[in-house]
């Protein structure tokens, strides 16, 4: 993203150094020892507990917890990552307000929740601060399995695999493992290098080969992979962008949030990352509000999210809703982008109100502007290099319940794959299952 004579608006260094430092530090910082068992005597150990039937790996949350407050935390984290192994980033990084604490007892008696993601977080970064790992793998079977993807899904599956014993090569099309954890995923959220220090941890299980710069269909061939390996997991994630498809689109400044946000984890000085003046992000996704938030934390004076439909059609949760607003960004609800205006480089976008009649959204004919020298496109990913072959439902690969496509001895799960919702967790837990049916396919032969 380079500034130019057209985008004046857009620059680096807003701010003095010691706001970037502060601005993306922990978003919730860690409980240390007494806050967690505080935190844990909050638990009513439910028998039928709720909060584990809303986990998508299905963690023993009462389990876990219980032996937090009996201090054996590094027990917790065993109970955690026997279902989840990306447990660590999950306790940052999944909106549990929506999840397991919105189905906590706490909760919807006194409207506060045990804190089970923070405490998930206190388990999960006590065990891996040991150098060991806290798994072996299985006797040799002597199989191979191809993890196309190195995001959640595919190192979920990889290391489920290489624990039972299979030889497994992980593929990845960008320079480093770790998918939208690494990559996608706000640097307030995962800070130091933590994303990338879990992919390490993981990796210390033994058996897994990663392969990076390889992307099917440019140097990676999924005929040439099904010859050499004995099964194959597909977690390839979302790699295109929906386009805004508006008069005005290819002007300078208008930019996809990923990128932006892929360019800010990936970025050793925050400082010399541009910004506008004005930003306008288009779309009301997890990824709409990181790009918002970021854009102000780096220091632009003006930041709008503008979301189609109404607070409660989001798809970012209404606490993610409320921290970009105590963020100082403006949210504003039922309009749509009709153009965007400037002389080469943008200079406004103009919206429509809009009006849902007969549970179709239709535009009221009333419009505004909003100034903006850089605009964020994040109205959602769409499926790029599926092989052939696949069949697809609704966009995304065709999978049954244990991630099984349409062609024989290819697996698919995580983003990619149909059904399901686009969070890390759920990614987790479709890696896990598909190695779990992978392993016992492979071993019926």
């Amino acid at each position: 993203m380079t500034n130019s004579p057209r985008t004046e608006g857009i620059a680096s260094t807003r701010l003095p150094a010691e706001a970037y430092v502060e601005g993306f530090s922990d978003l919730h910082p860690p409980l240390d020892a007494h806050e967690a068992h505080v935190a844990a005597d909050r638990c009513y150990f439910c028998h039928d507990a709720p909060c584990m039937t809303a986990c998508p790996t299905s963690i023993d949350i009462p389990l876990f917890i219980r032996q937090i407050s009996t201090g054996t935390p590094e027990a917790a984290a065993r109970t955690i990552f026997d279902q989840n192994i990306l447990g660590g980033m999950c306790a940052r990084v999944c909106p549990t307000e929506t999840l397991c604490e919105e189905a906590c007892v706490r909760e919807m008696a006194e409207g506060k929740p045990v804190e089970i993601g923070r405490l998930q977080r206190f388990a999960t970064d006590k065990l891996m601060a040991k150098q060991s790992h806290p798994y072996t793998r299985a006797p040799e079977t002597g199989k191979k399995v191809a993890v196309v993807g190195a995001g959640p899904a595919g190192l979920a599956a990889a290391h489920r695999l290489a624990m039972k014993g299979h030889a497994v090569t992980m593929f990845d099309a960008r320079p480093k493992p770790g998918g939208l954890n690494e990559f996608g995923i706000a640097s307030y959220k995962s800070p130091d290098g933590f994303a990338q220090k879990e992919v390490d941890w993981l990796l210390q299980i033994g058996g897994i080969t990663v392969e990076t710069g390889k992307k099917l269909g440019a140097g990676l061939s999924l005929d040439d992979v099904q010859e050499t390996h004995d099964a194959v997991f597909l977690a390839i994630g979302l790699g295109g962008v929906n386009a805004l498809g508006l008069p005005g689109d290819d002007k300078d400044g208008v930019l996809d949030a990923v990128d932006f946000i892929s360019d800010l984890r990936q970025s050793t000085d925050l400082s010399t990352l541009p910004v506008g003046r004005n930003v306008v992000v288009i779309g009301g996704g997890m990824t709409a509000v990181d790009a918002a938030v970021q854009s102000k934390l780096l220091g632009a004076e003006q930041v709008t999210m503008v979301y189609r439909r109404g607070r409660d059609r989001m798809g970012a949760s209404l606490y993610e809703q409320d921290l970009a607003t105590s963020k100082g960004v403006r949210i504003i609800y039922n309009a749509k982008p009709v153009a965007i205006h400037g002389n080469g480089a943008c200079a406004d976008v103009e919206f429509e109100f809009t009006a849902e009649k007969d549970g179709r959204l239709v535009g009221t004919g009333e419009t505004f502007r909003l100034a903006a020298d850089q605009v964020f496109r994040a109205i959602g990913q769409t499926l790029v290099g599926a092989p052939e072959g696949l069949a697809l439902e609704g966009g995304k690969i065709a999978v049954d319940a244990v991630g099984r496509t349409s062609v024989a001895g290819i697996w698919a799960g995580g983003d990619c794959a149909s059904g399901g919702e686009d969070l890390t967790v759920t990614a987790v837990a479709e890696g896990r299952d598909a190695a779990e049916d992978i392993h016992a396919t492979l071993m019926e032969g």
